[in-house]
């Protein structure tokens, strides 16, 4: 395809990676396979919005960076997605646990998204993201790599995947809600909202999956793979999702310590709490205070 962008990241040693691109329409979708040993190190910083995302890969060490943010030293990178605004630096570097890493880089040319503001889209937030999840926009970017590793050469079909992967990082950033498909074998509309609301109102609870299973009357084991269907997680993980989000607020509007927080969400200890923060967001409590929280002032 035409329509070529220029700036790609950096990578070394650049032998220990095997990487394919696609182009057009205003983005270009790059699959990178990582097979070497030792310490490799990837540097961004370019005119253009990039979108990573990370479909496999463990360190043992390493550290990834955005312009913005404070560093991240997750080690399970599985299903985490990042995302760059023009211009904002990105470094990460790994050591890995295991075999392989693979991941997609996803770049936007900031001048072709234009046209979109026509559509009631703006330009992409300067919002940096770093090492979230996000169903819908996981499942999007999915297809692209599809498309990208199956060499099937539909540029049309290449174009219309991307602006849709545009909308969604727009819906993210902006704090929109998404789109959820309907799943058939899943959890019915009414199940859903049942299951959801007494999650809610029991956050800071151990729920037992028995208990929600008889909400919806259905058996435990058929309830965990539906609602893994319908939410795109196991019920434990879910509920560890709304504990970190009501964390979020508390620690944006400093309601308290680390450890009354943690405790007010439903983790046991301060410890708890900071592990599951951490393996969420990427980041510890204390520095995403930090970095969302106004500073005290005394007078």
């Amino acid at each position: 395809m035409a329509d070529v962008i220029h700036p790609v990241v950096e990578i070394s040693p650049s032998d220990t990676v095997a990487r394919f691109k696609v182009n057009g329409h205003g983005m270009t979708a790059e699959s990178l396979r990582f097979t070497g040993r030792g310490r490799i190190q990837n540097h961004f910083r370019a005119p253009v919005h990039m979108l990573v995302m990370y479909e496999k890969g463990e360190r043992s060490d390493g550290e990834t960076f955005v312009e913005g943010l404070p560093r991240s030293a997750l080690r399970n990178l599985e299903r985490k997605l990042t995302f760059v605004p023009a211009g904002r630096k990105f470094h990460d570097w790994h050591e890995l646990r295991g075999s392989q890493m693979r991941l997609m880089y996803f770049y936007f040319e900031p001048e072709n998204l234009k046209a979109l503001s026509k559509r009631g889209i703006t330009d992409l937030p300067n919002a940096p993201r770093i090492l979230f999840e996000d169903e819908t926009l996981w499942h999007t970017a999915l297809k692209l790599k599809t498309f990208v590793e199956s060499r099937a050469g539909d540029p049309m079909y290449f174009g219309s995947l991307g602006t849709l992967l545009i909308h969604e990082i727009v819906r993210f950033t902006c704090g929109m809600p998404s789109i959820q498909p309907q799943l058939q074998g899943g959890l019915a509309p009414w199940q859903q909202r049942l299951v959801s609301a007494y999650i809610q109102e029991h956050l800071n609870e151990r729920i037992p999956i028995g208990t929600l299973a008889q909400l919806v009357r259905l058996s435990p084991y058929h309830f965990c793979r539906v609602f893994k269907q319908s939410l795109g997680m196991p019920p434990h993980r879910y509920q560890t999702k709304l504990r970190v989000e009501h964390a979020k607020l508390l620690l944006a509007k400093r309601a308290g310590s680390m450890t009354e927080i943690g405790l007010a969400v439903g983790f046991s200890s301060r410890s708890a709490f900071a592990t599951a923060f951490r393996k969420a967001t990427g980041i510890a409590p204390a520095d995403y205070r930090r970095s969302v929280a106004p500073p005290l002032t005394y007078e």
